[in-house]
């Protein structure tokens, strides 16, 4: 098995919700460990958070509101298999999402 650490998805949101961030891939298993959520305006924002199968995502974070210019670390440990999926979006395009882990096929 090759164990192949990566920035599962670097950019940022979209104002719809239900965006597909990343998706593992065929006859892997990827581990979540860290996600970074950052919002560089001058005023707060929210954000959405889900992770799981696709149309049975369990949210992790819901319209959570995240302050001017400020940043959420969420050091996680979730085990996702193929074809499952991390979802996100947030209510403006200044909120990033970094989302690292080990992909494992």
């Amino acid at each position: 098995m090759a164990n192949t650490l990566k920035a599962l998805f670097r950019g940022a949101a979209t104002t719809t919700t239900t965006t597909v961030l990343y998706t593992v891939p065929a006859s892997t298993t990827t581990a979540v460990t860290n996600i970074c959520i950052t919002n560089t305006a001058a005023s707060s924002a929210t954000f959405t958070l889900g992770m799981g199968t696709a149309g049975a995502n369990t949210s992790l974070h819901t319209t959570t509101t995240i302050a001017a210019n400020s940043t959420v670390y969420l050091d996680i440990r979730q085990v996702l298999v193929a074809t499952n999926t991390i979802t996100g979006g947030a209510s403006a395009v200044t909120v990033s999402f970094h989302i690292s882990g080990v992909e494992i096929a």
